[in-house]
């Protein structure tokens, strides 16, 4: 390949370049596009990648500003969901949910309430049963960190058009199909 053809000459080249990943196109076919389609290819894969990163900076500190891992999270995120909708949590709803098992389960709430993050009651209709809610000072928290940052992101896809959305969805859509084994 030419090296006058390579992007931006003054700038660190792209990972995300197949011009610079795999300049004798293995592995990248790119018949049909000029250099400005495959930059602005790069472009597109370039803000996935800053926006992977914002999103792994932003839940790494959510995770750490309420120490909480992972799963943990998710849990809160359904138990606050499912409480909007003044629906009661069961730890088998939880399991179902997280899709872990109910000893992995039961784990999670004893590290979530011995965090007070939620609170156990008896199941108002199944005695056999715990609900499980979320304490307020946890809500709280998480509407103004999780939540506020969700807003965010709520608020940048409503500024798009209609069309751009399904444009969007069409092209995420695509991505997380492309991470399967063809057949």
């Amino acid at each position: 390949m030419d090296p006058e053809a390579l992007p931006r000459q003054d700038a660190e080249p792209s990972m995300m370049d197949p011009r610079i990943m795999d300049p004798d196109q293995e592995i990248v076919r790119l018949a049909g596009l000029d250099d400005a389609d495959i930059d602005q290819v790069v472009g597109v894969l370039e803000a996935l990648r800053r926006w992977r990163e914002t999103e792994r900076r932003m839940s790494e500190s959510s995770r750490r500003y309420m120490k909480l891992g992972e799963t943990d999270m998710r849990a809160l995120r359904f138990l606050i969901a499912m409480q909007n909708h003044e629906r009661v949590v069961t730890p088998g709803a939880i399991a179902e949910h997280l899709g872990i098992t109910t000893a992995s389960t039961t784990k999670l709430i004893d590290r979530l309430a011995a965090g007070g993050h939620v609170r156990r009651s008896p199941h108002a209709s199944d005695r056999r049963s715990l609900a499980i809610e979320v304490t307020a000072e946890t809500r709280h928290v998480a509407r103004e960190t999780v939540g506020r940052s969700h807003a965010r992101r709520f608020d940048a896809a409503a500024r798009l058009t209609a069309k751009e959305r399904e444009i969007v969805i069409r092209f995420l859509d695509d991505l997380a199909a492309s991470d399967q084994d063809p057949a």
